[in-house]
């Protein structure tokens, strides 16, 4: 992209005004979640989320959207933040530092992942935390109260939403993710959608329950990829009079032809994030998917990539202390206890981590349809009057019809309580 053109120097000025008091003059493309669902869904392209849990995966992945041209979102879920190196604090800086180490011109936004409300406590926690996130330059967010009954969801979301500037992005959740088993209904998504419309809240995505799940798919136990594409579609069709599209999570483990037909679905994200951890840590994956493989009950080292084999060694050490099986999704705790030890690598370890990331992160910009998005992107900029990216939408729902009677309501699940929020 380049920087000294108008319409660059047009998106610099129009950028949000969080990120404008954070970076001042600075050439860094930090763009508003709004639009980037706006040229996603123009465009008929899927914006690749990637959860970074590591700084180096930022670098690969700004790397590749610069090399191809393409918009993408760095994202940090919210139970992330307490246990990689990466917070929601130092992840504005990383990223455009390297954005800047790169070149500068890459368009990009940072996204609050799975931003979990499970109780009345939480929500008022959430308050202050949101604001202070708006303050350090995040510019969309993933209101995650769907462990809930659909009635409190609903309020939840409502209520966290309303303290959000309309100016940034807004991802909603119905059914949590968590693996094959009950699908969001078309029913649920109604009802969630529009009784959040009568409340003048105007999500961009939609995260669903669609089969997906969070992680590695552990081919010995059984497991496989099963998203369900028919489901999403008829979800995608009933909620896109509200100006919504889906965000598809759990794509970690897909084949990438499969990752190629999501945009016929009515999917316009795609968040990617265990993979990039398999390529931080070196693991052995499948070259299709990108899902860990495992044998004999155990992740397997790749000496060639990643962090070093004495590294890992120290790791799998550090997990075994804490009673962790050897193929445990629970290894993503390592990520803090060994953020300096990774850090402190040589410079070629970290060049082949960024690169492996790179060379991936490029696979799903093609896959997504995306390459070379970052123009229609400019133009969705260039055609508003400011900085203020608030969408023009109408409230075409009524409040009368979006009450707890009214609620397709599942019920609490039985595994209420659990953690399927990355």
């Amino acid at each position: 992209m380049d920087q000294n053109s108008r319409s660059f120097r047009e998106l610099l000025e129009k950028r949000p005004l969080n990120v404008q008091s954070v970076l001042g003059s600075e050439p860094v493309a930090l763009v508003s979640g709004r639009d980037i669902a706006a040229a996603a869904r123009s465009a008929g392209s899927i914006v690749l989320a990637s959860n970074v849990r590591n700084p180096l995966t930022i670098k690969g992945v700004l790397k590749a959207a610069r090399e191809l041209e393409a918009f993408v979102m760095l994202e940090l879920a919210k139970s992330e933040a307490t246990y990689c190196g990466c917070t929601f604090e130092n992840v504005p800086q990383l990223a455009a530092k390297y954005s800047s180490e790169l070149g500068g011109g890459v368009l990009f936004g940072l996204h609050v992942d799975h931003y979990a409300i499970r109780s009345r406590e939480d929500l008022l926690d959430s308050i202050p935390h949101l604001r202070k996130l708006v303050e350090l330059g995040w510019t969309s967010v993933a209101v995650d109260a769907s462990h809930n009954p659909d009635w409190e969801n609903l309020c939840f979301t409502r209520d966290v939403a309303m303290h959000i500037p309309a100016y940034l992005g807004l991802e909603v959740e119905v059914g949590e993710i968590k693996g094959p088993g009950e699908l969001t209904t078309v029913e649920e998504a109604l009802f969630f959608i529009g009784g959040l419309n009568s409340w003048r809240i105007f999500p961009d995505f939609l995260a669903i329950s669609n089969g997906s799940k969070h992680g590695t798919y552990d081919s010995t136990a059984g497991e496989a990829e099963g998203i369900d594409l028919e489901r999403t579609r008829e979800i995608a069709e009933a909620v896109s009079p509200f100006g919504v599209t889906i965000a598809q999570h759990g794509i970690s483990g897909t084949p990438l032809d499969k990752v190629s037909r999501f945009s016929g679905f009515g999917i316009n994200k795609g968040n990617v994030g265990t993979l990039w951890q398999n390529i931080v840590f070196g693991l052995e994956m499948d070259p299709i998917t990108g899902n860990a493989v495992v044998k004999d009950g155990s992740y397997v080292k790749d000496p060639s990539r990643g962090i070093t084999l004495e590294l890992w060694e120290e790791m799998v050490k550090w997990a075994d202390s804490q009673g962790l099986s050897r193929k445990s999704g629970d290894y993503k705790k390592a990520n803090r206890p060994f953020h300096e030890a990774i850090m402190a690598l040589p410079e070629r370890i970290h060049e082949r981590i960024v690169e492996e990331t790179a060379e991936w992160a490029k696979r799903f910009i093609r896959a997504f349809h995306a390459e070379g998005s970052s123009e229609v992107l400019m133009e969705i900029v260039s055609e508003r009057a400011d900085h203020n990216a608030a969408p023009e939408q109408a409230v075409i729902a009524s409040r009368k019809d979006y009450y707890r009677e009214n609620a397709p309501d599942r019920g609490v699940a039985e595994d209420r309580g659990k953690d399927f929020s990355d």
